[in-house]
């Protein structure tokens, strides 16, 4: 198996991070504000930081070549960019779900080569859900310590037959639209970008839209390579590739996931509503 020890340390040091995120979920949590890389403030805790400590240094001792993108850390662009493989980490995705305590949140860890995502660990402490894969060997699930299971998504292509998964956040009227022109009849709201591409890879769900421009490459990165394992298809809302050798961290033109199946549909259906929001593709630079 390709990549074996590093899927070996990743499932490691998310289940370890993971167990230490669940000690401070059972205290009282204290939330700060932190300036991001898109000059917006969201929330960040302790657990946050000391979940990002632990992954970064066990990532540096057995892979010191590496680099290392970590929401929680200073991005050294110069050295990010000059290495071939990154590791991208989110210690907490979902912070308002820890927060909240509604559990919807997990680690994620993800590794790079040549800004293609290969390996990917997402990992839901509070329902003991891991999910994983390596390029070209396929996903798994392992829940509360079974068997791993092989993920594949579903093959549905009737938009009005597909399950949304959506945020649990507050719902924007493009939203609306967009879920009113497609004829979606079902939804799954949950928060964390790993859960939800999860429901896809376990055909729990069938598409996931998300319009907002602020997700990174530790949001999106882990997420992908566990999709594409499973038969599903993640790209940007104009079907364009994502790439992570890129020294803008942010994904500017959302993010759509889906079963592959209908995911070229979903790209024709979405352009002539993107246009009519005035949203335009942005072109970054490297």
């Amino acid at each position: 198996m390709m990549l074996e020890k590093e899927l070996e340390v990743g499932i490691e040091l998310a289940r370890t991070a993971g167990a230490k995120i669940l000690e401070f979920y059972a205290l009282e949590i204290v939330t700060e504000q932190k300036l991001g890389a898109d000059n917006f403030y969201e929330p960040v805790t302790i657990a946050d930081r000391t979940a990002s400590q632990m992954i970064v240094e066990g990532l540096a001792q057995s892979f010191p070549d590496d680099g290392i993108l970590s929401e929680e850390e200073d991005d050294v662009i110069e050295i990010r960019t000059m290495r071939e493989r990154v590791w991208m980490i989110d210690p907490i995705d979902g912070t308002w779900g820890f927060i909240k305590k509604d559990g919807d949140f997990g680690v994620q860890i993800g590794l790079t080569e040549n800004g293609e995502a290969v390996l990917g660990v997402v990992y839901l402490p509070f329902h003991d859900e891991l999910f994983y894969a390596v390029k070209d060997e396929g996903a798994f699930l392992i829940e509360n310590g079974e068997e791993p299971k092989r993920l594949q998504v579903s093959g549905k292509t009737d938009f009005t037959a597909m399950i949304l998964a959506s945020s649990r956040n507050h719902r924007s009227p493009k939203m609306h639209r967009i879920i009113k022109d497609f004829g979606f009849k079902k939804e799954i709201q949950r928060g964390s970008v790993g859960l939800k591409i999860g429901l896809i890879a376990q055909k729990t769900a069938d598409i996931y839209i998300h319009l907002s421009p602020r997700t990174k490459f530790w949001d999106s990165c882990a997420p992908q390579i566990i999709l594409e394992e499973a038969g599903g298809r993640m790209t940007d809302l104009f079907g364009a590739r994502l790439r992570y050798d890129l020294t803008d961290v942010q994904n500017h033109n959302g993010i759509l996931a889906s079963n592959d199946a209908a995911h070229d549909l979903a790209v024709e259906k979405l352009r002539s509503l993107l246009n009519e929001f005035g949203r335009l593709k942005v072109k970054k630079s490297v």
